[in-house]
């Protein structure tokens, strides 16, 4: 149960921000459900390939198709209701998918047995995965590239779920809740990790 919530939460957040971008870059009615669903499915589509599950696993996810449609539905039929201002509800959709995706990535690696990096491969994956590909298609520089902090809070989530500091649903939402307040704490305090920088002769 706790697997399918962060699911549905991930799926919904992922597919309102890869909307928003699309909706923000003028994209027609098509492009906005495309980067859409792209935002919500393509992490968990990388993931999976890596850990070994059969792509074939992304098309019977249903119910979570639908999710995304209505989603993106909603935007696209009442978007003053979250893309005003834009930045805030884009920041908020992204925070909230990338911890949901990143504790549900992890659950699903630690479930096959994988070890602690692989675990943190799975949360970084499914946690920002989508939302790389959303900034490619969009024709921007992906967050997670970026000094800005991102990628890290969905590694961090994957690191404590494999060390088995997060066995309990209680702790799991806390988890949750602790990883959205660190993304977005960290993006209005411009916390940055260093950038090297190239020196030539």
């Amino acid at each position: 149960m706790t697997w399918e919530i962060f699911s549905i939460i991930g799926t919904a957040a992922f597919a309102i921000s890869g909307a928003l971008v699309a909706m923000e870059a003028k994209y027609d009615v098509f492009g906005v459900f495309i980067l859409g669903f792209v935002t919500a499915f393509g992490g968990g589509a990388i993931r999976n390939i890596l850990i070994g599950l059969p792509v074939s696993y992304l098309w019977s996810q249903t119910s979570l198709f639908y999710i995304a449609f209505i989603s993106i539905t909603i935007i696209l039929i009442f978007p003053k209701w979250i893309s005003h201002p834009w930045k805030k509800a884009g920041l908020y959709a992204d925070a909230i998918g990338l911890a949901a995706f990143a504790i549900q990535g992890a659950l699903h690696a630690a479930s096959l047995d994988h070890s602690l990096l692989a675990i943190m491969v799975a949360a970084f994956l499914t946690g920002s995965g989508g939302g790389i590909l959303r900034d490619l298609l969009a024709g921007r520089k992906p967050y997670v590239f970026k000094a800005e902090i991102y990628g890290s809070w969905a590694a961090l989530t994957g690191l404590i779920i494999g060390l088995g500091a997060a066995d309990y649903p209680v702790l799991l939402y806390a988890l949750f809740a602790g990883i959205i307040f660190l993304r977005i704490y960290s993006f209005h305090r411009k916390w940055q990790l260093p950038v090297p920088k190239m020196h030539y002769q």
